[in-house]
């Protein structure tokens, strides 16, 4: 699909909006999901005069990641671009990766007697972890004849680099996750998936020896859990496909890494959803393409908070209207991926979806929600042909054959 859309691109001056809601689709708890119980006038005003319907981001009853689903959104085949989430989490932190590195995505656990009580610290505070995270730096900086990097990241989150003294052949950083993914269990154990990750391995669990003997005067944030193992890789550039000037405006360090990875401008900024907004503002003449992301809401999700989620979407619609202020020429607004409350974590759902400009029928949703999105002109459709419905509505397609 990239490659015929490469051939039949036209430029213009019209400038295409996409609001991630990360996890935006949820699942009925007496009775309704999340976004059925949320007020959002806003939003419902718009999927009233949108284009609706729901997205499915790898394949029907395939439950993706948070990169898997970023990926089809940005029209790349999440199956053929399987991009690790260490890369995404280093490259989001302003690590320059090179050939001869191994990133790692990391979560800072509580454990008691060798059982994780909490996989995420109890979400400690940026502050406290960023310090917790400058204190291992000092302390670790060589494992063998490998540069160890640590990277602060937001909450319990950081990413460390292994950075080998040569470069690392396919396959090295095949590791499986040490995190369980679920409390009341143990850490998994190092394991090398490949004969080339062997060594690879090996310096991962000295690396845990030596964090833990750091930080484990530490009451909550005292383990670390490693995901996401994984090398750079060669990816073809959204602009490049595309022709469009493209910025990313997350506050979170992955979804900007993976930003970057496809050559987004994603410059690093804080705060809350209300400071995105500013920075889009300010820079909203410079650019023809922003991928604005909202994090909270899977946040919520994935601590079962039906109502923290319910709540986090209705303060993105209160601050909708500053975004449409903007009048961008296409508007679409959606999620990478379901995270119901009901599951506490991300699900197989197709996700709902709106896509507001001059060239669609709307009037077939009364409301933006999973349900209403059934009935919207865009049916049920893989989330790669998304960037093609956005790009043909701001008539930056031409004629393909004859």
């Amino acid at each position: 699909m990239q490659d015929i859309i490469k051939g039949i691109i036209q430029k213009n001056n019209s400038k295409i909006m996409m609001v991630v809601l990360d996890g935006l689709g949820g699942l009925p708890v007496h009775g309704k999901s999340e976004l059925e119980v949320a007020d959002t006038p806003n939003l419902d005003m718009l999927a009233r005069n949108s284009a609706c319907g729901l997205h499915i981001p790898v394949s029907p009853g395939i439950t993706p990641g948070s990169g898997p689903g970023h990926l089809a959104l940005f029209g790349y085949n999440p199956i053929e671009w399987q991009i690790g989430r260490g890369v995404l989490e280093a490259l989001g932190l302003g690590i320059d990766l090179k050939k001869t590195d191994v990133a790692i995505r990391c979560n800072y656990a509580t454990i008691e007697k060798g059982i994780i009580k909490d996989r995420r610290a109890e979400r400690i505070p940026t502050d406290k972890s960023k310090k917790i995270t400058e204190r291992l730096q000092e302390k670790i900086r060589k494992i063998d004849d490998v540069d160890v990097i640590f990277a602060p990241g937001m909450e319990h989150r950081f990413a460390v680099v292994l950075r080998f003294p040569k470069p690392l052949e396919k396959g090295s950083a095949d590791i499986k996750d040490t995190d369980p993914q679920k409390e009341g269990n143990p850490p998994v154990a190092v394991t090398p998936g490949t004969t080339q990750a062997e060594k690879v391995a090996e310096v991962v669990e000295k690396l845990i020896k030596a964090v833990s003997a750091v930080i484990r005067d530490q009451k909550k944030a005292n383990f670390i859990l490693l995901r996401g193992f994984s090398q750079v890789p060669h990816i073809p550039h959204f602009a490049d496909i595309y022709g469009l000037n493209p910025l990313a405006v997350a506050a979170y360090p992955m979804y900007r890494g993976l930003a970057k990875l496809i050559g987004m401008d994603a410059p690093a900024i804080t705060g809350d959803v209300q400071e995105e907004i500013k920075f889009l503002k300010q820079n909203y003449k410079k650019y023809d393409f922003f991928f604005l992301h909202v994090k909270k809401v899977d946040s919520y999700g994935e601590d079962g908070n039906f109502k923290g989620k319910a709540e986090q979407i209705e303060r993105f619609d209160r601050d909708l209207a500053q975004i449409l202020a903007l009048d961008p020429d296409v508007l679409i607004i959606t999620g990478d991926h379901s995270t119901p409350s009901l599951l506490k974590g991300h699900s197989w759902h197709p996700v709902p979806v709106l896509l507001k400009s001059p060239y669609v029928f709307g009037g077939l949703c009364k409301s933006f929600s999973e349900r209403e999105c059934t009935k919207g002109e865009l049916g049920i459709f893989p989330t790669i042909n998304l960037m093609p419905l956005a790009l043909a509505n701001a008539l930056r397609l031409k004629k393909f054959g004859a």
